[in-house]
């Protein structure tokens, strides 16, 4: 059974976790968020991406095993803080040629039980305009500019002072979350807190990549293009 994900110290702004409280700054704030770089104001994850909740992801994205997008869209539920409220959810889009060749959107999925369980819509406003290479294996900066202009949306006075929940299976750097929100936030919205199903380890190569695990046959860390 998949652990919930433990750890001494968390970045009060996104709740990155961290072996030591060195990393924080005296509001309890990681680098990121001291350069006002996060966009979204919270982000909660269930677990770490490691261990058996890898592996249910796995086979839930590549697998293609959907019926699985319940018992872990209630590990997402159980991450939410008690106290949290939303107006809206929002799964991370996918762009309409990469849905078509994976045959569903994971986090859609994913939203639907956490959208049933608040009684709140789960929205289609946010749309993934322009198709980006997987975000598996580029460094930070890459993965930045491979998102720039990936995202629109639709209807923007639906958003007006919001509290978004976005939803996304795996945050790897956040680089697509921040991109996301940063969106969100521009079209209105109040708030935008970040719910994924896993942590991914922020380790990276020495070439700022993040590192292959070789016998998955694709991104331990990144999945098939991690948040």
């Amino acid at each position: 059974m998949p652990e919930p994900l433990d750890a001494e110290f968390f970045c009060a702004g996104c709740r990155t976790p961290f072996v030591s409280a060195y990393a924080l700054d005296e509001r309890g704030l990681c680098a990121v968020c001291c350069e006002g770089l996060a966009n979204f104001d919270s982000a909660y994850s269930f677990g770490s991406y490691e261990g058996s909740l890898q592996k249910l992801i796995q086979i839930f994205k590549y697998g293609k095993v959907e019926t699985l997008a319940r018992p872990l869209g209630e590990f997402l539920i159980r991450a939410v803080p008690c106290d949290e409220r939303f107006d809206l959810i929002i799964a991370m889009p996918m762009h309409w040629r990469k849905k078509w060749e994976r045959g569903f959107n994971q986090a859609e999925l994913l939203a639907r039980p956490v959208a049933k369980r608040y009684g709140l819509p789960l929205s289609t406003n946010l749309r993934r305009k322009r198709y980006t290479k997987s975000q598996a294996g580029l460094s930070e900066a890459e993965r930045q500019s491979n998102l720039a202009g990936a995202f629109v949306v639709e209807d923007p006075s639906r958003l007006a002072a919001q509290h978004i929940l976005l939803i996304d299976d795996v945050f790897t750097t956040g680089a697509t979350l921040r991109a996301a929100a940063s969106v969100l936030k521009r079209a209105g919205a109040a708030r935008v807190s970040a719910l994924t199903l896993a942590r991914a380890d922020r380790a990276f190569d020495n070439r700022g990549r993040a590192p292959v695990d070789q016998n998955a046959g694709h991104l331990a860390y990144a999945g098939a293009g991690g948040s």
